[in-house]
């Protein structure tokens, strides 16, 4: 799932158990798992984007669209 991160953001994937963690800076855009999108857009650090067009560039998803 596509995002950019509003904030840092530390992710540690739950079923690791808090053996890793990767930390995204603000203002990055890219391809994350489904429960790291989540979590990050639920904490107010993401927001999701569409998968990125023929240009290569994301597009933020508006409240409604899918």
């Amino acid at each position: 799932m596509w995002v950019r991160f509003t904030g840092d953001f530390d992710f540690s994937p739950a079923a690791l158990g808090g053996r890793s963690t990767t930390a995204y800076r603000a203002g990055m855009e890219l391809n994350v798992t489904r429960e790291c999108a989540d979590l990050a857009v639920a904490a107010g650090k993401a927001v999701r984007l569409r998968k990125p067009n023929r240009a290569g560039k994301p597009q933020e998803i508006i409240d409604g669209d899918a």
